[in-house]
C-alpha cells in the first residue's frame, strides 16, 4: 500500500512538473487537506498563466491551489506597509491580517473593488511585490469579536494547522484498496426525535459523520448526546465530519470528538465555521453559570477550530478516497447547508437536507433542490404532521406587529426568546421595517446575549444573505442590522433599567428558555400581565419553553441568592410559527416532489416520531417513493 501511495504522489508530481513553466521555480508539492498545494518561488507566473493549472486539474482530477514558498515571502510588517502604499486611501482598508498556513494576506476594506483593481491588476501587483496571495473581504459594518479571535488563533497555530492539513491530505488521497460496495448509513441521533443529530455514512473505504449535535431538552447523557458508543462507530476510522449548520442540535457535541482523540477534518460553510465556534463557547459559558459539567472544554473547541476546513457552496471536495462532498444553500440560517455526497465513481449519491427552508424569507434564499444525482435523501420532518401548516410570512409579521402594539398600548414589554442565529436577525429586520413604515409603534428594541455577536457575523458574510439584503449592503450602502431603534445591551447592569423603564421589545437568547439572559427577564416579568412572551422558533420537547408554550402556570427557579422560588406565570404567551427557519409540511412535500433528479428512497429524521412516520407514509403513498422513518441505532444498507 505504501508503494501504491508513493506511486500516486509521483504521478501527481510528474504531471505538475511537466506542465508548469520552469521559471515558476516549483519548490515542493504537498497534500493540503482536500487539495494539492503547489509551492513556487514565483507565484505570479502561475497567476498570470492560470490556464496551466486548469490543464493539470483536468489531467489529475484533483483540486489545486498555488502557494508561495515561505522563503520568498516578505515579512508580515513589510507586507502590511507595502500594501498600505500600493492601495489608494479611498479603498478604506480597515484591517490586514495574515494566514501563514496558506500564504494569504487578508485585506478588509470598505471598498474592496479599489483593492482588487480593474481585472484584478492590483492583486497581481501585490503578489509580485510581496509573494503573499491577497484575499480581499468587505469590511463588516459591525466588527465581530469571534471572527477576529478565530483569525488570531489560526495565525498563532499555523504550524499545527500545516501538520493537520498535510495529514488530512494523505488520508484523503490514500490509494483505495476495495471496490465500491457495502454502502450504509447509521442513525446515531436525531431520528424519530429532534436534537443530537448525527448520521454515519460508510463505504468500504470511507466513513463520514453528518452532524454531531446535542439534545438541549435532556439532561440524561444517553438521550442528550449521539450514540457514539455504538459498535459500528470507530473514531479512529472516521475520515471526516460534515456540519450542516451551527445550531447546537447539529454541532454542539463536535468538540467532544477532539477531546477523545479525533484528529480529522470538519467541513462546513465559512459562516458555519465561525458561528458554531460562537455557539459552542456560549454553550460552555451557560453550563458554567448554571453549575453543569459540559462534555468538553474550551481547549476542545480550539482544537475544532484548527481542524475545520471551510468550503464554498457548489465546490466539489474530496473527503476520502471514494467520497466527494458538495454543499448547497439550505435556507435555514446563515451558512446552513444541504450536504451532497457522491460515493465512488457514481455508485451512489446521498442528499442530507439538515434543517432546510423551501421558501423565501427576508433573510435568506430558499433551499437548493437540484443536484447532479440523488439516489437517497435524508430529509428533516420537524413540521411533518398533517396539521403543521404554517401561516404565510406576511400573516406572521402582522401577528407579531399586533402583539407588540398591544403590549406597548398597555404599557408592557414584549420578550422574544430567540436562537442567537437566524430567527433573531429575521425578527430584527421585521421590527425595524415596520417601525420605519409607521405600522408598529416606536419603542426601544433591546438586543442582548449572543444575538449581538451573531448579527456582527451576519454582516461579515453578506454574500450568503438574501439578494434584497445583499443589494442594500453592496449597492445602497445600507446596513439593515443597524437601526436607531436597536439598543445593544453590552452591560448586564442596565437590565434593571430596562425592567423598570417603559414599553419595549427585548430580543435575547436562548430561544427555548434553557439558559441565557432570557431567563432573567422571564423571572422578573413572568407575573406581569401586561408583558407578552412570543416564541418565534421551534420548542423542543422537554425544554422550559415547550412547557410554558403548553400552558405551564408556575415554575421553580433559582434566585440570585441561591434559593429556589416558585415563579407564577401570568404574562401572555404567544407562538408564531410563520417565522420558523424550518419548512412546514407543505414545503417539505413540495421540496421532495421537486427535487431533481427524483430519489429512489427517502429517510425521514429530525422530527418527533409521529411526524417522521407521517411524512414517510405520505410520500410513499402519494409519490410511490420508498420512504421510511428509521430509529436511532438503526443501520440502513443502500448498496
Amino acid at each position: 500500500m505504501t508503494s501504491s501511495f508513493n506511486d500516486t504522489k509521483v504521478k501527481i508530481r510528474d504531471a505538475v512538473l511537466e506542465h508548469v513553466p520552469k521559471e515558476a521555480e516549483i519548490s515542493r508539492i504537498e497534500y493540503e487537506g482536500p487539495r494539492i498545494a503547489i509551492y513556487t518561488k514565483r507565484p505570479e507566473i502561475l497567476v498570470e498563466q492560470s490556464y496551466v493549472i486548469t490543464e493539470i486539474v483536468n489531467l489529475i482530477k484533483k483540486r489545486i491551489v498555488i502557494r508561495s514558498d515561505p522563503s520568498v515571502r516578505l515579512s508580515e510588517p513589510e507586507t502590511e506597509k507595502l500594501i498600505s502604499t500600493m492601495i489608494p486611501a479611498e479603498a478604506e482598508i480597515t484591517n490586514i491580517t495574515f494566514d501563514p498556513t496558506v500564504g494569504e494576506v487578508i485585506i478588509d476594506a470598505k471598498k474592496p473593488g479599489l483593492v482588487i483593481g480593474k481585472d484584478g491588476v492590483s492583486l497581481q501587483e501585490i503578489i509580485k511585490a510581496t509573494r503573499w496571495r491577497p484575499r480581499v473581504l468587505r469590511s463588516p459594518p459591525i466588527p465581530s469579536r469571534i471572527v477576529a479571535h478565530v483569525r488570531h488563533f489560526l495565525h498563532s497555530e499555523s504550524k499545527e494547522r500545516e501538520r493537520i492539513l498535510r495529514t488530512v491530505g494523505e488520508r484523503i488521497f490514500r490509494p483505495p484498496v476495495f471496490t465500491m460496495g457495502d454502502i450504509s448509513i447509521t442513525a446515531l441521533g436525531g431520528f424519530q426525535e429532534v436534537g443530537r443529530s448525527a448520521v454515519l455514512v460508510q463505504t468500504k473505504e470511507g466513513r463520514v459523520l453528518l452532524d454531531c449535535g446535542i439534545n438541549p431538552g435532556s439532561n440524561n447523557a444517553i438521550e442528550a448526546y449521539p450514540r457514539l458508543s455504538a459498535d459500528i462507530f470507530d473514531l479512529e476510522l472516521l475520515d471526516a465530519v460534515v456540519i450542516s449548520h451551527a445550531h447546537l442540535d447539529h454541532c454542539g457535541f463536535l468538540p467532544f470528538l477532539y477531546k477523545y482523540g479525533y484528529d480529522g477534518p470538519v467541513y462546513c460553510s465559512e459562516p458555519t465555521a465561525t458561528l458554531m465556534t460562537l455557539l459552542q463557547l456560549d454553550y460552555l459559558d451557560v453550563a458554567q453559570k448554571e453549575g453543569m459539567t459540559p462534555p468538553y472544554s474550551q481547549k476542545d473547541v480550539r482544537e475544532t477550530v484548527i481542524h475545520t476546513i471551510p468550503i464554498k457552496e457548489g465546490t466539489v471536495t474530496d473527503v476520502s478516497p471514494d467520497i466527494r462532498l458538495t454543499i448547497h444553500n439550505a435556507g435555514h440560517i446563515l451558512g446552513s447547508s444541504i450536504t451532497h455526497l457522491h460515493l465512488g465513481e457514481g455508485a451512489h449519491n446521498i442528499v442530507y437536507t439538515g434543517d432546510f427552508k423551501y421558501g423565501h424569507t427576508m433573510l435568506l434564499e430558499p433551499a437548493v433542490a437540484t443536484f447532479p444525482r440523488a439516489e437517497t435523501v435524508i430529509a428533516e420532518s420537524t413540521y411533518g404532521a398533517p396539521g403543521d401548516i404554517m401561516p404565510s410570512r406576511k400573516e406572521a409579521e402582522d401577528k407579531l406587529v399586533s402583539i407588540v402594539n398591544s403590549a406597548i398600548e398597555k404599557g408592557g414589554k414584549t420578550i422574544i426568546p430567540v436562537p442567537g442565529v437566524g430567527r433573531a436577525q429575521e425578527v430584527m429586520l421585521v421590527l425595524d421595517g415596520y417601525m420605519r413604515q409607521g405600522l408598529l409603534k416606536e419603542a426601544p428594541v433591546y438586543i442582548e446575549g449572543m444575538v449581538n455577536e451573531a448579527t456582527a457575523i451576519h454582516t461579515a458574510y453578506p454574500e450568503y444573505l438574501a439578494k434584497s439584503i445583499r443589494d442594500m449592503i453592496f449597492h445602497q450602502g445600507i446596513n439593515p442590522f443597524q437601526s436607531d431603534y436597536f439598543v445593544n445591551v453590552k452591560d448586564t447592569n442596565i437590565r434593571q433599567e430596562i425592567l423598570q423603564g417603559g414599553p419595549s421589545v427585548i430580543i435575547t437568547t436562548s430561544g427555548m428558555l434553557e439558559g441565557g439572559p432570557v431567563v432573567e427577564y422571564f423571572k422578573a416579568l413572568a407575573a406581569d400581565e401586561r408583558t407578552r412572551l412570543v416564541f418565534v422558533s421551534y420548542q423542543i420537547e422537554g425544554t422550559l419553553g415547550r412547557r410554558v408554550q403548553k400552558g405551564l402556570t408556575e415554575v421553580p427557579m433559582m434566585t440570585d441568592s441561591g434559593k429556589v422560588e416558585i415563579i407564577k406565570i401570568r404574562l401572555g404567551v404567544d407562538a408564531i410559527e410563520g417565522f420558523s427557519g424550518h419548512s412546514d409540511r407543505n414545503q417539505i412535500i413540495s421540496y421532495l416532489r421537486r427535487i431533481s433528479p427524483k430519489p429512489e428512497r427517502i429517510f425521514f429524521n429530525h422530527g418527533e416520531r409521529t411526524k417522521c412516520l407521517s411524512m414517510a407514509n405520505t410520500i410513499r403513498k402519494t409519490y410511490g417513493v420508498n420512504s421510511s422513518a428509521p430509529e436511532v441505532l438503526e443501520t440502513m444498507r443502500l448498496k
